[in-house]
Order: structure tokens, then C-alpha cells, then sequence
């Protein structure tokens, strides 16, 4: 039990923009942690939506094509069960997906889901685009989200920004979105962390 613990403290649960400093996982961890969603290929924009504010404080692209992946640009969602390399997540079973939402979702902030149905083809131009992309300077999670979406077939018309409500704002209006929300009304620090490594098990 105190092992379980331990491990959860280590879990990163800051929702918004920070340059990251952990090292990057080996290519072989990469390859090895690849997990395959079933189901359609989809892109998904998350955003970290101040309850008290509205305004934003992160954005991330997950893109399920031939894997599914996070790509967490300047986040902070860190743990050493997950791999990371280039600011994008690998190995997003269900349980992880959970665990991310989870651990930005809290008081505080909620998230905001935009998935659409993508063709194959759109989804494996998004892989290789976040793949690409490196890791982002901090304040820059918005803007590199844009710049990805820019370049996708369907997407041309989204525009550059580094206002996270801004771009969410932008693909509202686009035909095909499945928005939903998560609330949670916890901290955000202890309480999400056992929950994040609960579901991540």
C-alpha cells in the first residue's frame, strides 16, 4: 500500500502551460508502449477551462489513428508509468485517458472534449505531425495545437492562436464536433492523483 501511494504522488496534475524539463523516453519504450484504440479514428482538442474565469489554461490534441496518443504541448502531466517523448503520450489505454482528464479536471478547472470523426489518412497526418513537432516552449500549447490542425486536411481553416478558449471557440463551429465537459470538485492534488492511478491500473 505504501509502495501504491508513492508511485501516485508522482503523478503531474498542474493544469496548464510550463516548459517541460523530464527527459525524453527511448525510442524502444516509445515502440513498445503503443496502444491501438478500436473504434473510428478520431481527433480530440482538449482545453483546461477556468471555472471562475473562463479562460483557458492548457490545450492538447489526441489523435487516434494506427495508436492513440496525447499530444500535451508544454503540459505537465508526468508520471514515470507513462511515456513520453517530444511532448506527446503514448500508451493511452483507457484507464490513462481517464487519468489525464482526471488530473486536469478539479474545482477549478473543468475540460472540454472536441472529438471529431477523422478519416485514417487524417489521423496518421496528425501522428506524424505531433511525432514531428518536438517539445513546445511554455505559454506555446495553443498555438502549436493550431499550427498542427492547420496543416490536416478538413482543418485548413483553423487559425493560429495562444488563447487555449480561443482555438476551442474556433472548432465549435465546425461541422461534426462531439463536444462534453468534466467536472470534478475536488483540489485537484491528492484526490485526483489516487483516482488517476485507480483507473490507470
Amino acid at each position: 500500500m505504501t509502495r501504491y501511494f508513492a508511485g501516485l504522488a508522482l503523478v503531474a496534475l498542474l493544469a496548464g502551460c510550463a516548459a517541460d524539463t523530464s527527459p525524453d523516453s527511448p525510442i524502444e519504450a516509445v515502440q513498445a508502449a503503443a496502444y491501438q484504440a478500436p473504434g473510428p479514428k478520431t481527433l480530440t482538442v482538449f482545453t483546461m477551462v477556468n471555472n471562475r474565469t473562463g479562460s483557458g489554461g492548457h490545450t492538447a490534441l489526441m489523435v487516434n489513428g494506427s495508436q492513440r496518443v496525447i499530444f500535451d504541448p508544454a503540459g505537465s502531466f508526468r508520471d514515470p508509468r507513462v511515456t513520453e517523448r517530444g511532448d506527446v503520450l503514448y500508451g493511452v489505454t483507457p484507464g490513462w485517458l481517464q487519468a489525464y482528464k482526471s488530473a486536469h479536471a478539479r474545482s477549478t478547472y473543468h475540460v472540454v472534449s472536441q472529438e471529431f470523426v477523422v478519416t485514417p489518412e487524417q489521423a496518421e497526418k496528425a501522428l506524424r505531425l505531433v511525432q514531428a513537432n518536438g517539445a513546445v516552449p511554455g505559454a506555446f500549447c495553443a498555438n502549436a495545437t493550431t499550427g498542427i490542425l492547420s496543416q490536416i486536411d478538413g482543418f485548413e481553416g483553423v487559425k493560429q492562436t495562444f488563447y487555449p478558449v480561443k482555438l476551442m471557440e474556433q472548432i465549435e463551429s465546425f461541422p461534426g464536433v462531439r463536444t462534453t465537459r468534466l467536472y470534478e470538485n475536488d483540489a485537484g492534488d491528492v484526490i485526483d492523483a489516487v483516482r488517476a492511478g485507480q483507473l490507470a491500473q
